[in-house]
């Protein structure tokens, strides 16, 4: 109870325009907290906030998001921390408010590309088959004839070198050590493949 009064009897004398930053700065500084708390314990699944793996599009990777839940608390927590910085600082209402902003702006602009280069990372490091098609690559373990079996081969995809399970409807076993083109994708994300022909 004491210290409830010793902080109205610091807040009751400040100035309107200093206590709505005050205001502003501690609301959103706990929201924001709370927020990423929960974002790392797992506790919200919405897509808005920023979740990189919510974001992740099927075709795209992550797409640029700005205005999110996520980003309006960072706005909100820069705007009252600056616009308390400026006030102590002994700049005009005008020129506080107009810096606040901006630097709200900058915080969503800088959240937003971090979301966004650290999906578009995430994305890049997930195989998508449809990207071996047409690759060409060597028989790593021998491929059984028509379909019999499956063997691997090792072909590089989206910038590193993999080890695929693969198949052929050639009708002789394909050998360790052929070159082989990647025909197309079986339904079961296995690699067909045919003899390269000198």
């Amino acid at each position: 109870m004491i210290r409830l009064l010793n902080i109205m009897d610091w807040f009751g004398p400040l100035p309107v325009f200093e206590k709505v930053f005050w205001s502003v700065a501690i609301l959103f500084s706990l929201l924001f907290l709370i927020q990423n708390v929960l974002s790392l314990i797992g506790g919200e699944h919405d897509g808005a906030t920023g979740d990189v793996s919510d974001m992740l599009d099927a075709d795209d990777g992550i797409g640029f998001q700005f205005f999110t839940i996520r980003n309006m608390f960072g706005f909100f927590t820069i705007f009252g921390w600056t616009g308390l910085a400026c006030i102590h600082n002994g700049f005009s209402p005008t020129v506080t408010v107009i810096t606040s902003v901006v630097a709200g702006f900058g915080m969503m602009l800088l959240m937003a590309a971090l979301f966004y280069y650290t999906g578009r990372l995430a994305y890049n490091g997930t195989l998508k088959m449809q990207n071996a098609l047409k690759a060409s690559g060597t028989v790593y373990l021998t491929i059984p004839a028509a379909r019999t079996g499956m063997g691997k081969v090792t072909l590089q995809v989206q910038g590193s070198w993999r080890e695929l399970d693969a198949m052929t409807d050639e009708d002789a076993p394909i050998a360790t050590g052929t070159l082989v083109t990647v025909a197309s994708i079986l339904d079961n994300q296995i690699l067909l493949v045919t003899k390269q022909t000198r």
